[in-house]
């Protein structure tokens, strides 16, 4: 089976120019699970701005017919409405930002789950080819940048455009001559606030991209890993200088974002201020040239009607520009959900149940960028009967790593196809292949919690007694229950309270928990001392007994005893056969063996093995430490 694997990185597009309608729709539909509240919210926001536009009429009745005439009741009564009406603005006005804020609080939360979800389904390969950084500011920055449009903009845009409308219709009831004088420079306004809009959205293009550049120099230089590489190698001031000197970046584009079309939008702030005058002027001209005349209370009513409309046009005006803003950031995060997934789970997937870990590869190719040629497996033919064992040995770069993350689906073949008890791990769902096949690599990952919760990982429901089981098997219950916290203790960033061994031993405590009838360790002791080795090979092997292992061998040392070993060398089977087998052949085996024997001899005359020292913060340990941080880079194996 052919399969492409895809260029992860989305093809930038040029912001200046405008969005499809199709994009737009697509933000509607965000938002349509929640239709029945913002339909509640749109009768609140027409109710208050019918009751708001009722203040300048009664305003004209007081200055026309209240005062002029006496009539104190009637004067109490209008008095009264106009505090009605403030009291009952301030109401609808409260119940409309909480509902609103609600959906839009609700929003944000589904865009951040369906991005993370989205993540989680993506290939190994996306991983190794992006950095860290970018990903955690699409999730925080770019949907965090939203909360304003999905809160609040989409409520202020149906908020003052209703208000403008019902403005502008009270205004025409009033005089139709001074509506026109009013609105003359209008489409002006809207022409401005547009080029407004389109320069702050490019500017916000580029605002997001420099804060994920940020974000991943953080992520890379201030973890644990990127700490004890920074100071070992001089380099701590000089990640400093380049951190400040993207941060300098960073501010030109804040100002150049707050400052985008400013000058433009405070002129029409100012015209707007200063169209009352225009009214006076507009009045007193009519009257002058003999046409019909206003009452003060008319005169009064229209230009506090004439300002009321000054703050929602000025604020639509915004929310406009505000609104292509934060299609820059929609874009960014729907590049994200429209990634293709490579490796999906089938629609009918087979049950397999009983699971026995019979592990086939049959005529097996692959490529890490899909294509024939060059690829770094070819014709692959193996079987691994159930509950034996395979070790693949061979020299850095052939591809022992690679076949190894085809079995639990890291990653699918380019051709023929990986089985599992006969079945193509194609066709089994996710859940299946997770309980079946147990991975422990060299590079172990431990989050920053307990232990018990870095156990407990694996089988949330695990009882502490199988948790002390399982670190029993794995060698480590001693050392952890000789901790001052025991299986309470805090393991830090990535581990870092613990050795090499000692993580490594954690890790396979973690995968007995979950049983699986398939182990594959990927060198999973290529990292340790020779000491710190011996005791981790005795807990694989309490762990592989009676299961089918397939372990990638950097020490031959530790695959003597394995029912096959292979031997791979430009992604071809070279060798198989028993150590002995392969010994008395006097092939590319027995020259590995050799050179793996000077160089535990060389190692041994030294003193010297494969060691680092663990932070001054570390607590006490036995075994080898940690070693260094992971690659970003797709394997080398």
């Amino acid at each position: 089976m052919h399969r492409h694997t895809p260029d992860w990185s989305p093809l930038p597009k040029d912001p200046g120019t405008p969005e499809p309608p199709a994009q737009l729709r697509r933000i509607l539909r965000i938002f349509r699970p929640y239709r029945g509240r913002l339909a509640v919210v749109g009768l609140l926001v027409g109710a208050s701005s019918v009751v708001s536009v009722a203040a300048p009429f009664l305003l004209r009745e007081i200055l026309d017919v209240a005062i002029p005439e006496r009539r104190t009741a009637l004067l109490s009564l209008l008095a009264l409405g106009l505090v009605g009406i403030a009291v009952l603005s301030s109401v609808f006005g409260v119940l409309q930002t909480l509902i609103s804020t609600t959906v839009g609080q609700r929003v944000m939360h589904d865009l951040r789950t369906d991005v993370y979800a989205k993540l989680q389904r993506m290939p190994l390969a996306f991983f190794t080819r992006t950095r860290t950084g970018e990903v955690q500011s699409r999730i925080a920055n770019d949907i965090g940048g939203m909360q304003a449009t999905v809160t609040s903009t989409a409520t202020s845009l149906v908020s003052n455009l209703t208000a403008v409308v019902a403005t502008v219709v009270a205004m025409l009831a009033l005089d139709w001559r001074l509506t026109i004088a009013s609105l003359l420079l209008l489409p002006f306004f809207v022409w401005v606030s547009r080029r407004v809009g389109r320069e702050r959205k490019r500017i916000t293009t580029q605002r997001q991209a420099q804060m994920a550049a940020m974000s991943a120099i953080v992520t890379e230089s201030l973890s644990v890993s990127g700490i004890l590489l920074g100071r070992t190698m001089g380099r701590a001031d000089s990640l400093t200088r380049g951190f400040a000197d993207e941060s300098e970046r960073l501010v030109g584009l804040e100002i150049r974002s707050h400052m985008a079309g400013r000058w433009r939008m405070s002129t029409i702030g100012i015209v707007m201020g200063a169209i009352p005058a225009l009214l006076y002027w507009t009045a007193g001209m009519l009257v002058h040239f003999g046409g019909p005349g206003f009452s003060i209370g008319t005169l009064v009513a229209f230009v506090t009607l004439q300002q009321g409309l000054l703050r929602p046009t000025v604020s639509l005006l915004s929310t406009g520009v505000e609104m292509q803003t934060s299609l820059a950031l929609f874009q960014r995060i729907f590049e994200y959900l429209d990634l293709r997934v490579d490796i999906t789970e089938p629609a009918a997937p087979v049950p397999l149940h009983g699971v026995r870990g019979e592990v086939r590869f049959e005529e097996v190719d692959f490529a890490y960028d899909g294509k024939d040629s060059g690829g770094t497996l070819h014709g692959v033919d193996l079987t691994v009967p159930a509950g034996s064992s395979l070790a693949v040995v061979g020299v850095t770069g052939s591809g022992k790593s690679t076949l190894s993350y085809l079995v639990p689906r890291l990653y699918d073949v380019t051709r023929g196809r990986v089985t599992l008890d006969g079945v193509d791990v194609r066709d089994l769902d996710f859940d299946t292949l997770s309980r079946a096949v147990g991975v422990v690599s060299q590079e172990t990952y431990l989050f920053h919690a307990s232990v018990a919760e870095n156990l407990r990982f694996a089988k949330p429901d695990a009882t502490d007694a199988q948790l002390r089981a399982a670190a029993g098997t794995a060698q480590i219950h001693d050392h952890i229950a000789a901790l001052p916290d025991g299986y309470d203790t805090l393991v830090g960033e990535r581990g870092y309270r613990f050795s090499g061994g000692e993580k490594q031993r954690l890790a396979l405590a973690r995968t007995i928990l979950r049983d699986p009838p398939v182990l594959i360790l990927d060198e999973a002791t290529s990292a340790l001392d020779t000491r710190t080795e011996r005791a981790v090979q005795q807990a694989i092997d309490a762990l592989s007994a009676g299961r089918t292992t397939l372990t990638i061998a950097h020490r031959l040392s530790t695959v003597r005893d394995a029912d096959q070993i292979v031997v791979l060398e430009g992604g071809r089977i070279a060798e198989r056969g028993t150590h002995a087998e392969l010994l008395a052949a006097g092939g590319r085996y027995a020259a590995l063996v050799r050179r793996d024997a000077r160089t535990s001899v060389s190692a041994d005359s030294t003193g010297a093995g494969p060691r680092a020292d663990v932070p001054a913060a570390a607590a006490p340990v036995a075994d080898a430490p940690a070693e260094g941080a992971p690659t970003a880079d797709a394997p080398v194996v």
